[in-house]
């Protein structure tokens, strides 16, 4: 069985299926969650966002380990079952959580916590092995590999569509302006439902079509005792005794210089130990993974261009998930939410990035694959700088929208207007990264790599709860936040800091993508 060479293979449309339901489950969780916080659970503001950026960093940190299960024991197929029904045990969790809270508070903050949990270790199971399965179904320099995490991603933005769209309307409700916090559970079991679906269809489907060009099966156990071609691509990585002990060594090291500069007299042990943990977690996996005793000089400079890259992907994850904090909080505190005539559930808004990803994903795959049959496509890290540059046009529209509001509401449009360019930008940086994964990584390192990724998602997160807890109260009398010794007094300022940083990055990464990193790629793209 071969693949036609301009067809995308079937397999791809499997993977595409059961990430959809993945995000349906994930997206429409997390549209809820912080208010679902704030609302049953009495968490301040600024607690729900630290919390939000701890979860997701954490669910965006343990694909590493899942990634090196996947690599050593279970393989690809295996870690996407188990993390599937994982996920869907949280989600009850949750639903428990949101129909106890009411008579029983500790136990719902209990099942709050396990929920939580549940959700951290079944995403580091299921997400970097679907991730790096697309990039199986395709034969090595096949040039339609961005056209397919494109296609990919689109299926991760119609479930988070789908989830953004039921969840936050079964769960999100309010009668006569009053929020209806009972219905939050009906939100959370949506979401775990889809996870079901999700994580039984692959299960029927995979050994039919889940198959590399030549029709062998892809994501099964490894073997190392199998007899293999003797080449650098198919050996076993080896990491010595030696250097994980070192590599522990700087990550505790880290955690303690993190935990130093980041804690605050108000203890918080998410901000105070969790984000540190994720923050050390690249930095020593980076140290480890250049130990390995197999790679060459090419390979070695492709995988520190992955983390140069994932330094600046960082900044964009952090001003882009304010999605489902800060910016779910303004919507629902200081925006007029009709439009068109109808009232918006305030956790639905973030919704319209899902929606652009859904309209501009083929344009976007298209526009790339023009550029390149002219010759003049830029690479990998330009179109990342490109999409940090978008993320910030994005903030600065929004700033000057409110820099003179006063008391009035903002208009529910500019928050569309924000998101569109934020999804242009995401469509410039986060499908580009996954395709760059695959076209970079040793085979022996492909999901352990995947999962190293999205430590620079992780930190982002982390980073986001941190920039999420700046936003300014409402309430008269509340405390000024500040950053970097600027207080932060207003929305405007609030939006600025979040130009401010992604600009910067956009120049630099800019630079770097057409000098340095460019070499180091060794003429990938």
């Amino acid at each position: 069985m071969t693949q036609n060479s301009t067809a995308h293979p079937k397999g791809l449309y499997v993977l595409f299926t059961t990430e959809m339901w993945e995000r349906f489950n994930f997206y429409g969780m997390r549209a809820i969650l912080s208010l679902f916080l704030v609302s049953a659970l009495a968490f301040k503001q600024n607690e729900a966002s630290i919390l939000y950026g701890g979860f997701l960093g954490l669910s965006y940190l343990t694909p590493m380990f899942g990634g090196y299960i996947s690599d050593r024991y279970w393989g690809n197929r295996n870690c996407i079952i188990f993390g599937g029904f994982v996920m869907a045990l949280g989600q009850l969790f949750l639903f428990g959580s949101a129909s106890t809270y009411a008579g029983n508070l500790p136990l719902a903050n209990i099942l709050m916590w396990s929920g939580l949990f549940f959700l951290i270790i079944g995403n580091g199971f299921f997400k970097p092995n679907i991730s790096s399965m697309v990039g199986q179904l395709y034969a090595k320099g096949d040039n339609k590999l961005d056209a397919a995490f494109t296609i990919f991603y689109m299926g991760i933005n119609t479930g988070a569509f789908l989830g953004m769209l039921i969840c936050p309307w079964v769960g999100d409700v309010k009668v006569d302006g009053i929020r209806v916090v009972e219905a939050f559970k009906w939100g959370f079991l949506a979401a775990g439902a889809a996870m079901m679906i999700g994580t039984i269809s692959f299960y029927i489907l995979k050994n039919k079509f889940i198959v590399s060009p030549s029709g062998e099966a892809v994501g099964l156990k490894p073997n190392f005792n199998a007899i293999q071609d003797k080449t650098k691509e198919s050996e076993k990585a080896e990491f010595s005794n030696q250097s994980i002990g070192i590599a522990v060594f700087i990550f505790l090291v880290l955690v303690y210089v993190f935990h130093s500069f980041i804690a605050t007299a108000e203890a918080n042990p998410i901000k105070d130990w969790i984000y540190p943990i994720i923050y050390a977690s690249g930095l020593s996996l980076a140290f480890l993974i250049m130990t390995d005793k197999t790679l060459n000089k090419v390979e070695r400079d492709r995988i520190w261009v992955l983390y140069i890259i994932a330094f600046f992907v960082m900044f964009f994850w952090s001003a882009f998930e304010q999605a489902g904090s800060s910016l779910t909080f303004i919507a629902d505190q200081q925006t007029d939410l009709h439009f068109l005539g109808i009232e918006l559930p305030p956790s639905s808004v973030q919704n319209a990035n899902s929606i652009f990803i859904v309209l501009l994903a083929f344009p976007f795959s298209w526009f790339w694959t023009w550029l390149q049959k002219r010759g003049i496509e830029p690479n990998s890290p330009a179109k990342q700088s490109i999409g940090l540059l978008l993320l910030a046009t994005g903030y600065f529209i929004i700033a000057t929208q409110v820099k003179d509001l006063g008391t009035q509401k903002l208009g529910v449009a500019w928050l569309f207007c924000m998101y569109l360019f934020h999804t242009m930008g995401e469509l410039c940086l986060s499908p580009i990264g996954l395709s760059l994964v695959a076209k970079l990584a040793p085979k022996r390192f492909s999901s352990l790599l995947m999962g190293v990724w999205f430590i620079a998602n992780a930190a982002g997160y982390a980073l986001a709860g941190t920039l999420g807890a700046l936003l300014p109260s409402i309430e008269p009398g509340a405390q000024i936040p500040s950053f970097l010794g600027f207080e932060i007094h207003n929305l405007y300022e609030f939006f600025m800091v979040f130009v401010s940083l992604a600009g910067a990055a956009a120049i630099l990464l800019y630079i770097l993508a057409a000098g340095p990193l460019k070499r180091m790629m060794h003429g990938i793209k």
